[in-house]
């Protein structure tokens, strides 16, 4: 059994079933990675193929046929080649996702943080959510008006911090969490987070068009970006979609992890 496989647009083979089985079990290979072999119509993951587990027993295995055809993985349809000739690994074509739609996934992601700041203040009493009021309004006063005191601005945020008790701020702690693993958990499986998914946008590998790494979709892409933008807001966030009006729409974040954001 000649056996091909496939990743980020590279193939490699063939393997034999037995090199296969090796290499899975010294992790060499991924249940992510694609394979082919004659008698299958398409490629597919490795997972699909040993159903999860680390060893692929093809059942009904019948030897190849001494001229075999090997298909061309493109666009999810199978071409073939003659015998002899390298299959070769082609990306994936997907529609760009358009830059509305991308914002408004972003503004619905943004949008399931808010309640944060309620839990802040869940825990006041009715004078602390009182003078809670009192100190936000000096605050917008301070920084709205035309000769802005930024000493004053901060003495009054310090305060306003120091009103949050620690039972709230744990239990912010707690709600951001929760919110990072159902993302981390919705991005790993689909590739897309719960605004994606409203906006039927997903991320993929910049290069062949497929479903990547958590690591890429949402550590770099989101993650890491958060405190990025938390220490050079707004600058940062206008950089980073600057870079989305360009031909392949990949923002900065996009660029950093290799990655697209297409129609699902």
């Amino acid at each position: 059994m000649q056996i091909y496989l496939a990743r980020n647009n590279q193939q490699a083979g063939p393997y034999t079933l037995e090199q296969l089985n090796q290499m899975l079990a010294n992790q060499q290979v991924m249940l992510t990675d694609l394979a082919w072999h004659q008698g299958m119509t398409e490629w597919k993951a490795l997972g699909e193929l040993t159903q999860g587990k680390s060893v692929y027993q093809p059942e009904g295995y019948i030897a190849p046929a001494p001229t075999p055809e090997t298909p061309v993985f493109q666009n999810n349809q199978t071409e073939k080649t003659s015998y002899g000739q390298q299959p070769r690994v082609s990306a994936r074509k997907n529609e760009l996702a358009s830059i509305p739609s991308r914002i408004l996934a972003k503004i619905v992601d943004l949008l399931l943080w808010l309640p944060a700041t309620f839990i802040l203040t869940a825990f006041f009493t009715p004078e602390q959510e009182a003078r809670f009021a009192e100190l936000n309004q000096e605050f917008m006063n301070v920084v709205l008006s035309s000769d802005a005191d930024p000493a004053m601005a901060q003495q009054l945020q310090t305060q306003m911090f120091e009103m949050f008790s620690q039972q709230a701020w744990l239990a912010t702690a707690v709600y951001l969490l929760i919110m990072l693993a159902i993302q981390a958990f919705l991005i790993a499986k689909s590739g897309q987070s719960i605004g994606k998914k409203l906006t039927k946008i997903k991320i993929v590998d910049a290069d062949s068009g497929e479903k990547t790494s958590l690591l890429r979709a949402f550590t770099i892409r989101s993650v890491l970006f958060i405190f990025f933008n938390i220490m050079f807001m707004p600058l940062s966030l206008i950089i980073d979609w600057a870079f989305g009006l360009g031909k392949k729409r990949q923002t900065l974040h996009d660029k950093l992890a290799k990655t697209q954001v297409v129609k699902q």
